[in-house]
């Protein structure tokens, strides 16, 4: 028996559209579950309140253009802020777990927001990571995705930070949005090996994802040293789910998160609102609480109704196999690229903001150092269904930047500053001394967010 926490947060007050599969039908079916069964009457079982995050927390990880208020509402604070509540509780011991489930979810949402893509405005489990690390002095996290979606706003906000672990089980790209999470995305040149996905193909069921848990992630769980291992906890690989076609069943996600042992569960997807999301998360809080959840029943299902061919068990063998091998090499890898990008790494990319309509063109550029892993440079060019742009420079210092480094951004910041004819905005994320500015280039006015 373990004590854990749970909070609730349905965000009456925030939907896409009434009908959209994102909506407070996806919290208020597992309330009224989860009740029933007498879960949260149990002693070791202790509901907490949601809070606010504040704009420090969001702006730890976001560039938000042109600033929070304006791609945000309250509900997206409380959702944030519910992860923070589930921390704290954690870190200072009051419990031994924890399991947000809050709307909107965030695993979308990347260091630049200019609106909502996959549903996710800012992204709850890196507001939460950067929060434990600053507040609790926490160093290597790892995040493990189980969302049926890759996880990909994660994904690129940690791709450069070889402290975090990221990693992501997901549907094949090829197959579903967002259209990423392949092998060959490992990380950027400081943290190559950082970042393992695993691309599943559709249909795969309990035997294959439980399989992965076993052979790839716990035995990378271990050997990464996490000092905290978060679930971000999509249930959307669930078989009724009606925007994705996987196999796995609610017991299948509790035996997952019983084996897996994650210190804080926060909800991301999953929209099959009445058969599936109130026998999942009763399932993951009765695994985390250390409950018997043999006798689980959802409907339409029974033991042995799905199984993995021979052929998809020889192509998860052989994801498991690569991808071990490209983990344990990361230090060679990491050596490799930094010997071949120095002094900076730059690349681009496009992101499609499927929500709002919006495109982005986005070029980065990363210092490539000896000493800590280099802070990022981000010009950002966002195209509005409107017809007008807005472009953005961000200059983000990450936490254990070494003091040349830092130093080198803030002269950065503040030369673009002097030279900002072709921006709206350019901000400063210095989260080593936890300090951040927004410049408006056209009233020359520099703000402290707080």
């Amino acid at each position: 028996m373990r004590n854990t926490a749970v909070i609730f947060f349905p965000a009456f007050d925030w939907a896409i559209s009434p009908s959209h599969p994102e909506r407070e039908e996806r919290l208020l079916y597992t309330r009224d579950q989860i009740f029933e069964e007498g879960i949260m009457d149990l002693p070791n079982v202790i509901e907490y309140k949601p809070r606010l995050a504040t704009d420090t927390d969001i702006a730890r990880v976001h560039f938000c253009v042109p600033d929070i208020s304006s791609v945000t509402t309250e509900a997206h604070y409380v959702s944030a802020g519910c992860s923070l509540v589930i921390a704290d509780a954690v870190m200072s011991k009051q419990v031994d777990n924890g399991f947000s489930i809050a709307r909107p979810p965030g695993h979308h949402s990347m260091t630049v927001v200019h609106g909502n893509r996959g549903f996710c405005n800012i992204n709850n489990e890196a507001i939460m990571v950067e929060y434990i690390r600053k507040k609790y002095d926490i160093r290597r996290i790892a995040v493990v995705d189980t969302d049926v979606h890759h996880g990909d706003g994660s994904q690129e906000i940690f791709y450069h930070d070889p402290d975090i672990l990221f990693i992501s089980f997901h549907q094949d790209g090829r197959t579903l949005y967002p259209g990423s999470g392949f092998i060959e995305e490992l990380g950027g040149p400081a943290a190559l090996g950082s970042t393992i996905n695993i691309p599943l193909r559709p249909k795969t069921s309990d035997d294959g994802i439980l399989y992965i848990i076993d052979n790839l992630v716990l035995p990378m769980l271990k050997e990464f040293g996490a000092e905290v291992v978060v679930n971000s906890a999509g249930q959307d690989n669930h078989f009724t789910d009606p925007l994705a076609d996987m196999r796995f069943s609610a017991t299948g996600y509790a035996e997952l998160n019983h084996r897996l042992k994650p210190d804080i569960a926060v909800l991301e997807g999953g929209y099959s609102i009445e058969t599936a999301l109130p026998y999942v998360n009763m399932g993951l809080i009765m695994a985390m609480a250390g409950l018997d959840y043999s006798n689980l029943r959802e409907p339409d299902y029974h033991p042995g109704m799905f199984k993995e061919s021979p052929s998809a068990m020889d192509y998860i063998k052989k994801l498991v196999d690569a991808q071990w091998h490209n983990f344990s090499s990361r230090d060679e890898l990491v050596k490799a690229a930094k010997t071949r990008f120095k002094p900076m790494y730059s690349v681009t990319e496009r992101i499609f903001y499927d929500t709002d309509y919006i495109s982005e063109d986005q070029k980065n550029q990363i210092k490539i150092c000896d000493d800590c892993h280099g802070y990022r440079l981000i010009d950002s060019n966002g195209h509005y269904r409107t017809g007008r742009d807005g472009r953005i420079f961000g200059v983000c210092v990450p936490i254990y930047a070494c003091e040349r480094c830092q130093a080198e951004a803030e002269k950065h910041y503040q030369k673009m500053i002097s030279q900002h004819a072709a921006y709206d905005h350019i901000y400063l994320q210095d989260r080593k001394a936890d300090r951040y500015l927004s410049y408006n280039c056209r009233t020359g006015l520099e703000k402290t967010i707080l």
